[in-house]
């Protein structure tokens, strides 16, 4: 089995001591693919100019604040010789607003020619506060819906959904996530809610995700 890694190249200062040449080109050695985020992808800023300068493949968040100009721009940027699997495109929306801004993103890397693979990023555009405890959650059927949605849309604009990023553990008693086949409620959120960071679905609301989007892609077939 064939195992990658990838994080999010946020912190300059360490991915740069963590880039090594190796031949004629530049290399950050902390993981397979590296990803600027929706945040630090300025076409002017440092993230950007850091990333153009190494050969590792690329993944690009890109969520409802990006415009198709700056996508052109960005793509042509880090990609300006047009390399097959350089480029992976994270779509992260938030359920209910893919249609339209997916689609006009997929006609704008149409228009540029620049080849990219396609993954949507279904938690970090559906994060909530809890009402009754002010716990950082989702909901699990926020996610699954905009994963369903990725898909119809990739399919009606003739592209291809390539990946799909979760945020999930296999602990079964983490309560992190609402919803799902077990109920979660915003009550049953401190019961062990273990993250420092992101909430994460837990094994029965992963599992329960996996076969809902598997389901849809036999479906389509």
């Amino acid at each position: 089995m064939d195992f990658f890694t990838a994080h999010e190249a946020m912190q300059l200062d360490l991915e740069a001591a963590l880039t090594r040449k190796v031949g004629d080109k530049y290399y950050n050695l902390s993981a397979h693919l590296v990803w600027i985020g929706d945040r630090t992808r300025q076409v002017n800023g440092a993230h950007l100019e850091y990333f153009r300068g190494i050969s590792n493949p690329i993944g690009v968040k890109v969520g409802p604040s990006m415009k198709n100009d700056e996508l052109k721009e960005l793509l042509q940027i880090l990609n300006p010789t047009k390399e097959e699997g350089r480029i992976m495109i994270i779509t992260r929306y938030g359920a209910g607003k893919v249609e339209a801004m997916l689609t006009e993103h997929i006609k704008a890397v149409k228009e540029c020619g620049i080849p990219v693979t396609w993954q949507c990023d279904a938690v970090h555009g559906n994060g909530i506060v809890a009402e009754s405890n002010k716990y950082k959650t989702r909901r699990v059927e926020d996610c699954v819906q905009e994963i369903l949605e990725c898909m119809a849309v990739h399919k009606k604009c003739g592209s291809i959904l390539g990946g799909i990023h979760l945020e999930v553990t296999g602990q079964k008693t983490v309560t992190e996530c609402l919803g799902g086949c077990e109920g979660m409620t915003e009550a049953m959120l401190t019961k062990n809610y273990e993250t420092y960071c992101d909430p994460r679905f837990n094994y029965s609301q992963s599992i329960e995700a996996a076969f809902t989007v598997a389901g849809e892609m036999l479906h389509e077939r």
